[in-house]
């Protein structure tokens, strides 16, 4: 199935130890060269060292709008649960259900943003050619095999059919309706209890915004406006 908006969730573990190179990946994602892409990948790293939470958005086939957190529990000891919100507002990216990263729909003012149909999917893989100290670390096969563990899938969301991508088709706009509950008012942005937990675990534990990459971004990507 795909869908258009809703709420995702699922709860993961991730691979221990020496998971250099390792990504374990939870995802929405449409078909195609031009697709639609949200993203939560957790990064490997040697033993002893903080994994790495990175987020992306990819619109049309384009992506780059990567966000990066260390994570301040060790996500291979236990599960925790991992969750997007997608609305025609917003997507938010949750932990263990704090805010980690907002990005907006600037779509107003010329910023891009998802639409297509989206389906769900999690997957471990070999980026070993980035993921963990810039490529520097690579995958070490003495301590494989490397094992993700995914439990308490669930689902709140409106189902869109692949064959209409366009915001403009009856099923699209169907799913931004008030009708379903993550598009009510109430999810149009954080409380502020939850905006001051926001604020907080970003200020402490980002490593990377590609909206402040100044020599990457000279002028700065609309949606980061």
């Amino acid at each position: 199935m795909s869908y258009g908006s809703g709420f995702f969730h699922l709860w993961i573990k991730v691979p221990g130890g020496d998971s250099s190179g390792v990504v374990t990946a939870f995802y929405l994602s449409s078909r195609g060269e031009r697709h639609d892409e949200i993203d939560m990948e957790f990064l490997g790293n040697k033993e002893g060292k903080p994994y790495t939470l990175q987020t992306n958005v990819y619109v049309d086939g384009e992506g780059g709008r990567e966000q990066r957190l260390r994570l301040w529990f060790d996500p291979s000891a236990y599960f925790h649960n991992y969750r997007i919100l997608w609305n025609s507002r917003h997507i938010v990216f949750f932990v263990d259900n704090i805010p980690i990263r907002i990005f907006k729909n600037k779509s107003d003012v010329g910023g891009r943003y998802p639409s297509q149909a989206m389906r769900i999917e999690a997957t471990i893989w070999n980026g070993d050619d980035w993921a963990t100290d810039g490529g520097r670390s690579k995958i070490n096969l003495k301590y494989a095999p490397f094992k993700a563990y995914f439990q308490g899938f669930d689902i709140r969301a409106c189902e869109l059919v692949e064959a209409q991508r366009s915001s403009s088709s009856s099923n699209a706009r169907n799913c931004s309706s008030d009708r379903f509950a993550w598009n009510k008012k109430i999810f149009w942005k954080l409380d502020p209890g939850r905006q001051r937990v926001y604020n907080a675990v970003r200020k402490k534990y980002m490593t990377y915004d590609y909206c402040a990459d100044r020599p990457r971004f000279p002028t700065p990507p609309k949606e980061c406006i």
